[in-house]
């Protein structure tokens, strides 16, 4: 009986010693987002910002979740009207599934840009406000593309709020923008355009 006591201390102290190699991945890039210097794109009033995640542009990083970072460089108050992340086919534009996008658990928030719990310091090019949403539940797969919907209502605070502008070469993320609001598309609907400019807002899309 002591010789079994012992060898269940050993395996209790064992498992312990072993327990840290269980700990959450470092946080890393699931594309490559925006590097260098960025510029700024203004006056968002009544526009649907379209970011495309490329399903070919995916790093091999484990990614049970996908967190979505935004950035602003103007504004003291960005209004949005609902955010949804479209899912297609890779090369396609009909849509197979629609998954609402959050922060602070809503899909209409207003971001206050005027706050330092927000944003440290006032919002610019040199000093962009980068805005993590909610992490989403959701694995993304080289077998489809994803575009980023955010709709930004038709209202003041949003005519003096300017976001981040990539070049083409500065992220995998393109990027285009649509008049009124098309976050509401379904399933089995198209997209409205496919992108193919710099990235705008979208700075990064990270695993946590």
């Amino acid at each position: 009986m002591k010789l079994d006591r012992r060898f269940a201390t050993l395996v209790l102290m064992t498992f312990a010693v072993s327990a840290p190699a269980f700990a959450a991945p470092a946080p890393e890039n699931l594309v490559r987002g925006a590097i260098g210097p960025v510029g700024s794109n203004g006056q968002w009033s009544n526009y649907t910002e379209l970011n495309l995640i490329p399903g070919s542009a995916l790093f091999p990083v484990a990614n049970p979740k996908t967190v979505l970072y935004y950035g602003f460089t103007a504004g003291t108050e960005a209004d949005i009207g609902n955010m949804v992340l479209y899912t297609t086919a890779r090369g396609s534009t009909t849509i197979t599934a629609v998954t609402p996008v959050k922060l602070g658990g809503s899909s209409a928030p207003s971001i206050l840009l005027s706050s330092t719990s927000v944003c440290p310091v006032a919002p610019s090019a040199a000093a962009p406000c980068i805005v993590k949403f909610d992490p989403l539940t959701l694995t993304l797969s080289p077998a489809s593309d994803y575009y980023l919907a955010v709709y930004t209502t038709n209202d003041s605070n949003n005519s003096s709020i300017a976001g981040t502008q990539a070049n083409t070469g500065q992220s995998s993320v393109v990027s285009s923008y649509f008049g009124d609001d098309q976050t509401e598309l379904a399933v089995g609907a198209s997209i409205p355009g496919v992108p193919n400019g710099g990235a705008i807002f979208l700075m990064y899309v990270m695993n946590q």
